[in-house]
């Protein structure tokens, strides 16, 4: 049996599930094991929630944000770009490799991109297999 990874995608309003909905719409086949969590802002984003969807079972994270310049709050993917790599760095010290979590910018009109990029991290993540993160976490958390 093929390990299918459970991936959680946050994706901004205004680009990035609209670029989804277009991939939708314009039937353009990309893996299901998203499942889209639909956010104002890319900067809405808490370093929280990628690590609680690993907590809660999830195998990969998949951050969408509009393309830099492109936001529909001035500057809100500026600030996720500057989060993410100090979210990478957390992860790195939990263990947790470094393709379970990708960020990606993505526009309204970029349906095929949108399902390209999905396509991507699914195989991907299940090169990397089932997350033992759950275990590592919740060990953490008892050390403490």
């Amino acid at each position: 049996m093929t390990f299918e990874p459970k991936i959680v995608g946050f994706l901004c309003n205004w680009c990035s599930y609209t670029g989804a909905d277009l991939a939708g719409t314009s039937r353009i086949h990309y893996a299901a094991n998203v499942r889209i969590i639909r956010v104002m802002c890319s900067a809405r984003i808490d370093p929280t929630f990628v690590l609680k969807a690993l907590h809660d079972g999830a195998d990969g994270v998949l951050i969408c944000g509009c393309h830099p310049g492109d936001c529909h709050y001035s500057e809100g993917n500026y600030k996720m770009m500057r989060r993410y790599p100090l979210l990478k760095a957390l992860l790195a010290d939990y263990g947790i490799e470094k393709d379970r979590v990708r960020l990606e910018w993505v526009s309204a009109s970029e349906g095929q991109r949108f399902a390209d990029i999905v396509n991507d991290m699914t195989e991907r993540v299940r090169a990397l297999g089932p997350s033992s993160i759950k275990t590592a976490l919740a060990t953490d958390m008892a050390e403490r």
